[in-house]
């Protein structure tokens, strides 16, 4: 029997420690969660993308009755950033949620599963990692890497 422990590696930064990019994608990402379609949980997310031109896109979850049917903050950003700019891969991705309070929530939240695995393919796609942001009032989370949040990956090279 072998045990592997698999680690990531993430930085916290207060908001007076960001850059003016860094704050700029966080401000895209939280005005989004107010464009949020969320009348069942009440918990709204934003998601913002960066592209390496400097573009940013963002989206936010919008949920329907017909549950699955909803699709959540991040996807829809990554989406949209594909289809409107297909030959501008993604630099960076920051994601901010309010909870049903409506109030920013203190810790940052992680993408989905499903989300985790939409990302490796934008990174995949994009040739290179992509930064994550993940966002609460405590400090923003950077992580370096879609792959540090979904380690044990299923891409291309299991088909």
């Amino acid at each position: 029997m072998k045990e592997t422990a698999i680690h990531i590696s993430l930085l916290t930064k207060q908001e007076d420690e960001l850059s003016t990019q860094e704050m700029r994608l966080l401000n895209e990402a939280r005005l989004a969660t107010y464009r949020s379609y969320a009348p069942y949980s009440h918990f709204s997310v934003g998601a913002a993308v960066e592209l390496a031109d400097g573009t940013i896109v963002s989206g936010s979850n919008q949920e329907n009755a017909a549950y699955p049917s909803g699709l959540c903050a991040e996807r829809t950003a990554v989406f949209y950033a594909n289809s409107r700019y297909p030959d501008v891969p993604i630099r960076r991705i920051c994601i901010v949620a309010r909870g049903t309070d409506g109030k920013p929530l203190h810790r940052p939240i992680a993408p989905c599963g499903a989300c985790r695995q939409v990302l490796l393919e934008a990174e995949l796609r994009a040739g290179h990692p992509i930064e994550v942001m993940l966002h609460g009032t405590e400090g923003t989370y950077f992580i370096q890497s879609i792959r540090d949040l979904l380690p044990l990956s299923f891409d291309e090279s299991f088909l």
